[in-house]
């Protein structure tokens, strides 16, 4: 399963139907194998998943994350091009820094990426990372010099990520793992419906 989909993702690289961008995207959704007050409990792939809360769905869930850089392009989805698979626990920006020396043009990811020394060493090699203002615990306006209004801008760049993930989860129901049993059947599932998923942006289905 794994090679088929890193296959798919060359063949993605290597298609003329997509039109080069500078600006990347980067993002992560939870797989659930399972949720709530059952997700502290959960003995399932305990070596590859993990206990966190989804701030999107304000859920806490045992599972791990599927981190994707994609390419923006203009009146599509974005390109796929890097996808990593983790923990539920482990913090989004240690995957950005990991990218590092791989990245060409600007950035734009939500405030989980957000680090000054992060930032810097990646405009040393070019690339820009922008992402949302933070208002502090109980802060009603924004500090001077930053604003309600680039933290839009912002996630108006980043909304077709979020629609690449909507997509995916719809095409093939990624995010449900309640029926998992074993660390092998959360590595089926995930490269299995990730192929699928490909396979479907790969040749238009």
């Amino acid at each position: 399963m794994q090679v088929i989909v890193y296959a798919l993702f060359e063949e993605i690289e290597g298609s003329g139907k997509y039109h080069y961008e500078a600006d990347c995207l980067l993002d992560s959704m939870p797989i659930m194998l399972a949720v709530r007050g059952r997700s502290g409990q959960a003995k399932v792939a305990t070596n590859e998943a993990n206990q966190s809360y989804c701030a999107t769905k304000e859920i806490w869930y045992h599972g791990v994350k599927l981190h994707l850089l994609a390419r923006k392009q203009n009146g599509s989805l974005p390109k796929p091009e890097v996808m990593k698979i983790t923990a539920a626990a482990e913090h989004d920006l240690r995957v950005l820094q990991e990218l590092e020396g791989k990245i060409n043009g600007n950035l734009f990811a939500d405030k989980a990426y957000k680090d000054r020394e992060t930032e810097r060493k990646f405009k040393e090699q070019g690339v820009i990372i922008c992402t949302p203002d933070k208002k502090k615990k109980n802060q009603e306006v924004y500090e001077v010099g930053h604003s309600g209004l680039w933290s839009r801008f912002v996630s108006r760049i980043r909304q077709p990520i979020e629609s690449l993930f909507n997509w995916i989860n719809e095409k093939t129901e990624i995010q449900n793992g309640s029926k998992i049993r074993s660390s092998n059947g959360l590595f089926v599932h995930c490269y299995g419906k990730l192929a699928v998923a490909l396979f479907a942006l790969c040749f238009n289905y």
